[in-house]
């Protein structure tokens, strides 16, 4: 058996959490081999906002340069009534002397992996293994010895550690034996993507907007490739009744009418979660991203907070294999903290934007209203408002791979959510 300071890492998902943490290892000298059940790299469009604290991570492999040069900067939001209009509008330029990058960037997920895809394909330190799936891990005193199936028959990789990016159904997880705590919504959400600027259709949106309805709430966001509508589609109705194409046509007119229709380019249909798995660590397995945590889309924090997890377990194993002297403790620091933050922050505020965007009770909508109007005329509340939204917060209370006699500390202060 190879040192284990000597063995690769495997990362279980190809999708923009784990190629991220494999961007993110090779690039402080860490061998990696990625296993990916798809024959290529995914083209989901799912996933397309980037916050300010997490363009500011992946500034350390080097790649929002290119990030910038196809995505869309956009620094307003707006909360809207369905009926009413305008409610608020938030501008993340506030937050210009704290942050490099005080807005969103819009940029569909598969794009981040394409990047990244292309740049270990050219790294002798990586190994991937698309069409590949994972089959089991079992730990042994010198790591992790891991199991995968690939079409030449079954492959028995020495890891030094194992991270699970591999998604909400995350067999890596279900390996381990970890559950996955909470609930599903009765409804699920549609998204379609059109090529017309909805701008044009409905005068006085930004390009990122939330428009409460008690009957049918949408999200309105516009990414480089076209706009996207997302709307609730009712437990009732099959997933191919709400597809059918006059059935989103139909749709679209209703959130602005256009005689000759909508020119439809992508749509996806699914079921969503808020759950977080049991235990983010089992020995030297981990869990990061949608496999540890799944949330609603309001707010667009579930792909971001993934991309924390990467990067504070990766320079955590950084520092392990440079000699850290109290391993258990990093590692238990990563999975106290990441875990904490996906309840206290992930968790909590992409519940809320649902309940607040779906609310059916007229004194609470008109409660929710005030509440944001309030805010967004406060510049000191604004600020605190968009540093909690833009993941600043947390990263500033927490910190991203901070050593765990540091992080202990921050970890006893009382939870705010």
């Amino acid at each position: 058996m190879p040192n284990r300071t000597d063995l690769p890492v495997v990362v279980v998902g190809a999708g923009p959490v784990g190629m991220t943490a494999a961007a993110a290892l090779v690039r402080r000298d860490v061998p990696v081999i990625v296993v990916e059940a798809a024959p290529r790299p995914s083209p989901d469009w799912r996933a397309s906002t980037f916050h300010a604290a997490t363009l500011e991570l992946l500034e350390e492999i080097e790649i929002t340069g290119r990030m910038h040069d196809e995505g869309l900067v956009v620094p307003k939001y707006q909360f809207r009534d369905r009926t009413e209009g305008l409610v608020a509008e938030f501008d993340l330029g506030l937050l210009a002397d704290e942050t490099r990058y005080p807005y969103r960037l819009q940029l569909n997920q598969q794009h981040l992996v394409r990047f990244l895809y292309e740049r270990l394909l050219r790294d002798d330190k990586a190994e991937l293994l698309f069409g590949s799936r994972f089959a089991a891990a079992e730990q042994t005193a010198d790591g992790i010895e891991v199991t995968i199936e690939t079409s030449e028959g079954p492959r028995l990789l020495s890891a030094s550690y194992l991270i699970g990016a591999d998604g909400p159904r995350s067999a890596v997880r279900k390996s381990l034996g970890i559950s996955f705590e909470g609930h599903t919504y009765t409804e699920r959400f549609l998204i379609v993507s059109t090529t017309v600027d909805m701008r044009e259709q409905l005068p006085g949106i930004a390009e990122v907007n939330y428009i409460a309805d008690p009957e049918e709430w949408l999200f309105i966001l516009r990414t480089p490739e076209s706009w996207r509508v997302l709307w609730p589609v009712p437990a009732e109705v099959s997933a191919e009744e709400a597809t059918r194409q006059e059935v989103m046509q139909a749709r679209l007119r209703g959130v602005a009418p256009r005689a000759e229709g909508y020119p439809i380019v992508d749509h996806q249909i699914y079921s969503v979660h808020q759950r977080v798995a049991g235990a983010f660590r089992r020995g030297d397995a981990f869990l990061i991203g949608d496999a540890a945590h799944i949330n609603s889309p309001m707010g667009g924090v579930g792909l971001n907070s993934g991309i924390h997890d990467a990067f504070d377990l990766t320079r955590r194993l950084v520092r392990i294999r440079g000699g850290a002297p109290d391993v258990e403790a990093e590692l238990n620091a990563f999975a106290q903290c990441r875990r904490r933050i996906a309840l206290e922050y992930v968790q909590a505020d992409t519940e809320r934007n649902t309940q607040r965007m779906r609310e059916r009770d007229e004194t609470l909508r008109r409660q929710n209203q005030a509440e944001l109007r309030s805010i967004a005329a406060d510049p000191a509340r604004a600020r605190s408002w968009l540093r909690r939204v833009s993941l600043l917060e947390s990263v500033q209370k927490f910190g991203i791979g901070v050593p765990a006699a540091e992080l202990a500390d921050r970890l006893a202060e009382p939870s705010m959510s």
